[in-house]
């Protein structure tokens, strides 16, 4: 699940990085079918053997659980069968953090899944968008698109986070971490 928001407008967004990272993981799965569902777009693919499903929701970051919710009912999983991908701009530009668990770091759109789910154990990719400049508030930061000097870093950041999901998926957490949070 990739927290972000919905629209053209927002595609190139700091805030959309969770997106980004579920369309290269669309593209390397061969996804070729998506639908409206759970309050999303919604996508099943193959990891090998694996039944995976990629969820953008439509919701808005702030609303992410609504649809995150709806899926993991629907689809009867248990929250820690479930990676939430998001920006982080706690993180240095380009950094990964793999989490099991934990509280969502000022994150509105986590906060959102940690609230509709009732649990804090939910495992989460972050990736770090970096810091606003002094000066510029946070909504303003992250809902900015990154500076051209930037977006080759995001970009390998977006397709090391891919590499993570897939070794969650099916390595597990511990070996992702391990991989990954470095």
């Amino acid at each position: 699940m990739g927290i972000g928001n919905p629209g053209p407008e927002y595609a190139k967004t700091r805030h959309n990085v969770g997106f980004r990272v579920l369309d290269a993981l669309a593209k390397r799965l061969n996804v070729s079918k998506q639908e409206a569902r759970f309050r999303g777009v919604y996508a099943a693919a193959q990891i090998g053997d694996l039944k995976v499903g990629l969820l953008k929701p439509l919701t808005y970051v702030n609303l992410s659980g609504q649809a995150v919710s709806e899926a993991v009912k629907k689809l009867n999983l248990q929250p820690e069968q479930i990676l939430v991908v998001l920006d982080d701009a706690q993180l240095p530009l380009g950094k990964l953090r793999m989490r099991p668990k934990g509280s969502s770091g000022g994150h509105k759109g986590l906060q959102s899944i940690i609230d509709a789910l009732q649990t804090e154990e939910i495992p989460r990719l972050r990736v770090g968008i970096g810091s606003p400049p002094e000066g510029v508030d946070m909504v303003t930061f992250v809902l900015s698109p990154f500076e051209d000097d930037e977006e080759l870093v995001i970009g390998e950041a977006v397709e090391r986070a891919a590499d993570a999901a897939i070794v969650w998926a099916t390595e597990g957490i511990n070996a992702a971490m391990q991989k990954f949070n470095k």
